[in-house]
């Protein structure tokens, strides 16, 4: 597996940055997340970096069975990052308040797997379109389905950060797993937390697909995201992979 990839994160107009994000690549798979912590007094923050933390740390406890059982082995996986934030929370009384998002994108020679809770996304696009995106477990995401919004209209709705899931200490989780073909050379995966998307213009993320792009084009993107929000931007984080031919 051939693969480049960059990431950038900002704080965006708020205090502190409750976005989170981690990657693990090796040749013959890769692991990528992005979380938006949700919750007061640095709540937020702990849970999507222990959460993060708590993934990458668990990977080799896992990796075995992702070919015979990848949606149960992923669950399962999510279930040990879930544990490990307990535990890094240890006393804290902000554990109980303290939420995240993720998005996780798995990739190896045979499949690719997506895993998601709440409104971060995982894309998956080529050059001439958006292939895919994660279905959003939010409010606006349920508006778009029924026809009374559109996808452009969902980063500025104001019922925006109305989840119906999250990832916390005291509940299982509830991603949403799901499993398709083998990456192909000259795709382009995002993974971005709603600081981010919210945004950005669909053909934009096309212009993220193209073959000359890069770190240079998503660091213009993000700026675009920032200055969009008009003093408004929530915290903005963004993975890009590239697949390359072998």
């Amino acid at each position: 597996m051939k693969l480049v990839h960059h990431q950038l994160t900002s704080q965006g107009d708020r205090e502190i940055n409750q976005d989170c994000m981690a990657y693990r690549v090796e040749h013959d798979f890769a692991l990528f997340v992005v979380a938006d912590g949700l919750g007061g007094h640095h709540a937020g923050e702990k849970a999507s970096r222990f959460f993060c933390h708590g993934l990458i740390k668990n990977a080799n406890l896992f990796l075995g069975l992702m070919d015979s059982r990848p949606v149960g082995t992923m669950a399962l996986w999510i279930d040990a990052a879930i544990e490990e934030m307990r535990e890094l929370f240890e006393d804290d009384p902000a554990a109980f308040e303290a939420h995240t998002t993720c998005a996780i994108l798995y990739l190896d020679q045979k499949q690719v797997l997506t895993a998601h809770c709440g409104d971060s996304r995982v894309y998956r696009l080529n050059p001439r379109e958006v292939v895919w995106r994660t279905r959003d477990h939010s409010v606006p995401q349920a508006l778009l389905e029924e026809g009374r919004i559109s996808e452009s209209e969902m980063g500025g709705h104001p019922e925006q950060n109305c989840l119906r899931r999250s990832i916390g200490v005291a509940k299982g989780h509830q991603s949403e797993i799901a499993v398709y073909p083998a990456a192909e050379a000259g795709e382009t995966f995002i993974l971005c937390s709603d600081g981010f998307w919210g945004n950005v213009k669909a053909q934009e993320f096309l212009q993220l697909a193209q073959p000359e792009s890069g770190l240079n084009e998503l660091g213009k993107v993000a700026r675009l995201s920032l200055l969009r929000a008009n003093g408004k931007s929530d915290n903005i984080t963004v993975q890009w992979v590239r697949c390359l031919p072998l």
